[in-house]
């Protein structure tokens, strides 16, 4: 049995990213419903883990039924989500948060019992803002300066959308790390807490649960840092010719979900 093969085999929960691996931009990638039964019929647990914090988990499912396959929201674990998570251990629920980002987040962290503020933050979230201007810019590095925690939904510069790779919430704490002079703490791929609160999600022994996802910088090199597996796809921001060059070596390199998906029933077959 090739190393391949005995590595799909081991493979009993997936962490799956959605941008690059679902869909890119607003359109979907091949393979993806079919992908979904396998995992169901395999018994295969997964969680769709996205880094986008302004997407809710309600419109992530809603893209993957008009892509013919059927998750509920309980599977879907965005990086809003998993901040909201891990924010009591920046500060109690309660206390006052500036939010730089889109609803999405905003729900998040008023379920997990924080206050909306405008002044006088505790801490200053920051994620992806499709709306972003000057003023929440200056208003959240006044709140930093002023000694408000400064949290980060994740690092991604950029994301890919239909005409490319656009600023993604990275570019926004860059922009107010280097107003404010203070580095944000980040909570979604690479680092370690969202990975960790997946794992956690979804009962599965750490050794046996992979990171499936397109980017090096976060996916793979992320799942790495938590002692998981990763498989890399070749359908979001990642070319081949980049693995040459990269210090950064996923377990498993794939075309797409498509030739997952069939390298995976011809290991489970072997």
């Amino acid at each position: 049995m090739s190393s391949q093969d005995q590595l799909l085999r081991r493979i009993r929960a997936l962490i799956i990213d959605a941008d690059g691996v679902l869909w890119y931009g607003k359109k979907g990638l091949p393979g993806v419903a079919a992908f979904l039964v396998f995992l169901k019929e395999r018994n295969i647990r997964y969680v769709i883990a996205t880094n986008n914090s302004a997407r809710p988990a309600s419109e992530v499912t809603a893209r993957l039924a008009g892509l013919g396959a059927e998750v509920s929201e309980e599977q879907v674990f965005t990086s809003a989500r998993a901040t909201a998570l891990y924010l009591p251990q920046i500060a109690p629920p309660g206390s006052g948060v500036l939010v730089v980002g889109g609803e999405a987040l905003a729900s998040e962290l008023t379920r997990a019992g924080y206050h909306l503020v405008d002044h006088s933050a505790d801490v200053v979230v920051a994620g992806l803002d499709f709306s972003l201007t000057y003023d929440k810019l200056r208003r959240a590095t006044i709140e930093i300066r002023r000694g408000a925690k400064f949290v980060g939904t994740n690092k991604d510069k950029t994301f890919p959308s239909d005409e490319g790779e656009v600023p993604g919430a990275g570019a926004i704490l860059a922009a107010l790390e280097a107003a404010s002079g203070v580095a944000p703490i980040t909570v979604g791929k690479p680092e370690r807490a969202m990975f960790d609160l997946a794992v956690e999600k979804m009962g599965v022994a750490r050794e046996d649960t992979f990171m499936l996802g397109d980017r090096l910088d976060t996916d793979i090199e992320g799942a790495h840092r938590a002692g998981l597996g990763a498989v890399l796809v070749l359908t979001g921001v990642t070319p081949r010719e980049l693995l040459g060059e990269s210090t950064i070596y996923p377990d498993l390199v794939f075309d797409d979900l498509v030739t997952l998906r069939q390298a995976w029933e011809s290991a489970s077959q072997g």
